[in-house]
């Protein structure tokens, strides 16, 4: 049986068209459709249920090498109320999940995790750890609503004065309309944007309260729909299309998140052969008509150079864009590409990512 998040039946009774996405059922549009929502969230702000994300936690004094040697990233350096986002990698350097870790004290720390891989993820760790580390699954604590788009913050603003004061970063006992929230700055969508977490009983009304501050600021209510276009537009992975655990943090173009100093971790051995990849992530850009979906062969000359991870059409940019992975010799922009789409070809050119890039006022 599918489960709901607090807010189901606020979407189901206000326009949401509700589809199964990870086990959940959630609201892939309203009736303003993809297009505006997605737009709305380029120029004004959106807001989007994601409470079907997940949340463990880490805590004990050995925590912290916990890890790092768990995870690709460094998180020695981390300060209180920090967010870094890293890779959860198996001994080949395949990628199990991507990641945020929020440190929220001296031996205590939040993770992020994505819902597909919720229980997957969970059962990893949970082996993994040693000595004195308590790692547990909260998912079902908490709610998530995240706030998207350029008037996110003074829409936050004006029902908050715990507001994180950088990219990354959170305030672990925020408030929200008078809720209490962790609130983070952080996002999925390409442009400025801030995430709260709160308790399943104060969803509704903390998602009522943001829609009214928003009102005059042009903040719609969002679906799962226009969250994939806005993180294809900006060029953002999706784990199980440009990532999964037969590709690696390098392929992926996720190298950021990947501190080969380190002493050790999962997957390092295999990751240091692995260094110089044969195949990496990619844009293209569609030039003739029609969209290239995932799992779309990908070719140059006649011969096949990749495969699609991602594709659509980009409402913002009012253009066709898609990821592939792509041999390393042709992962570079001004290349055209014809694409397999059901047997007729394609034609594109390949790009730098990302496709948008927030505009700095």
């Amino acid at each position: 049986m599918e489960k709901r998040t607090p807010l189901f039946e606020w979407h189901s009774s206000n326009g949401g068209r509700m589809v199964s996405f990870a086990g959940y059922s959630l609201p892939v549009q309203y009736e303003t459709g993809v297009i505006a929502e997605h737009n709305a969230v380029r120029k004004n702000a959106g807001l989007f249920d994601v409470s079907h994300m997940a949340e463990f936690t880490l805590t004990g004094k050995d925590a912290l090498r916990n890890l790092g040697l768990i995870f690709t990233n460094d998180f020695t350096n981390m300060v209180t109320g920090r967010v870094r986002y890293t890779l959860l990698c198996n001994e080949t350097g395949g990628i199990i999940d991507d990641l945020v870790v929020c440190k929220m004290d001296e031996g205590r720390y939040m993770l992020v995790v994505n819902a597909a891989n919720r229980e997957k993820d969970a059962a990893w760790i949970g082996k993994k750890i040693s000595g004195d580390c308590c790692f547990e699954d909260v998912s079902d604590d908490w709610a998530q609503i995240a706030l998207q788009g350029p008037q996110s913050q003074k829409i936050l603003a004006s029902v908050s004065n715990t507001i994180p004061s950088k990219y990354y970063t959170l305030i672990e006992n925020g408030s929200a309309a008078g809720i209490p929230c962790i609130i983070s700055q952080t996002g999925y969508t390409g442009e400025d944007g801030f995430e709260l977490y709160c308790k399943n009983n104060d969803a509704v009304l903390l998602w009522e309260k943001l829609l009214d501050a928003g009102k005059n600021a042009g903040l719609l209510p969002c679906g799962l729909g226009c969250r994939d276009t806005l993180r294809l537009e900006a060029g953002m992975p999706l784990w199980g299309h440009e990532m999964d655990e037969t590709i690696t943090p390098f392929e992926a173009g996720l190298s950021f998140g990947v501190k080969m100093n380190k002493p050790d971790f999962i997957g390092k051995t295999a990751l240091e052969k692995k260094f110089r990849p044969s195949r990496l992530r990619t844009g293209i850009e569609i030039t003739g008509r029609g969209i290239a979906r995932e799992k779309s062969a990908v070719y140059s000359g006649g011969v096949q150079i990749g495969i699609t991870t991602s594709g659509t059409f980009c409402p913002y940019l009012e253009k066709a864009c898609a990821m592939a992975l792509l041999d390393a010799g042709f992962a570079k922009p001004g290349i055209a590409v014809n694409i397999d789409v059901r047997g007729r070809m394609i034609e594109g050119v390949t790009c730098t990512l990302p496709f948008y890039k927030k505009i700095i006022s």
